[in-house]
């Protein structure tokens, strides 16, 4: 785009690269704070994970010694007492303006053994310990799930905020910064010649004002 070489938009100019340049600084330092949030919640993601596979391998390794030992009529009575429902509401929450979902229950997805919908001395532990790897199968799951989508939109964030500060950068700066060299030359060029063409008059009106003073004389 040609913009006309006048003072008024060289002042123009320098003020847009100035906030151009605010503007990089502001999206750097939130995609820091992004990379930042990213990287703490990656680490107890990973760590869900893992105890998913271990807890899954455990628990089915415990309720295969528990059907073996009381049979499968008998374990199936005891998954009938515990199951319940398990309400889980959907919440926004919000970082540096990026919203994502997250994940609430009221109810703890790991019960005491009192609490589960049947006698528990007439349980083994075997049993016990394989309904509690199950229920923390479903808690880590829960973690995993509000992970998931919180890394993801930091994950999408970062790459767009990224983006952005390249085009800053690579494109719309360089772009600011040679058409203020270019007036600020071109402003400078007309100076020099108003200047020349200023001293030239001064030197003829000298000239003039010398031969008329020798014609008095």
């Amino acid at each position: 785009m040609l913009v006309h070489p006048t003072r008024t938009n060289l002042l123009m100019l320098k003020d847009k690269n100035k906030s151009v340049i605010n503007s990089i600084a502001i999206l750097k330092a939130r995609k820091q704070a992004l990379i930042k949030e990213f990287l703490s919640a990656t680490t107890p993601f990973l760590r869900s994970r893992e105890d998913i596979r271990t807890s899954y391998g455990r628990a089915i390794r415990e309720l295969t010694i528990s059907t073996g030992r009381h049979g499968k009529e008998a374990v199936e009575s005891v998954a009938v007492a515990t199951r319940r429902d398990f309400p889980i509401e959907v919440t926004e929450k919000s970082i540096w303006g990026l919203k994502y979902k997250d994940i609430a229950y009221h109810d703890p997805p790991v019960r005491r053994p009192d609490s589960r919908g049947y006698d528990e001395y007439a349980s083994t532990p075997h049993l016990e310990e394989s309904t509690t790897l199950f229920e923390k199968l479903l808690e880590n799951m829960l973690q995993i799930a509000e992970y998931e989508s919180k890394l993801k939109r930091l994950g999408d964030e970062i790459v767009r905020t990224t983006r952005r500060i390249k085009v800053l950068e690579e494109m719309v700066l360089p772009t600011l910064k040679l058409q203020i060299r270019s007036i600020s030359q071109y402003i400078g060029e007309r100076e020099r010649e108003a200047f020349y063409r200023l001293k030239r008059v001064k030197s003829i009106l000298e000239r003039k004002a010398k031969n008329a003073k020798k014609e008095r004389e």
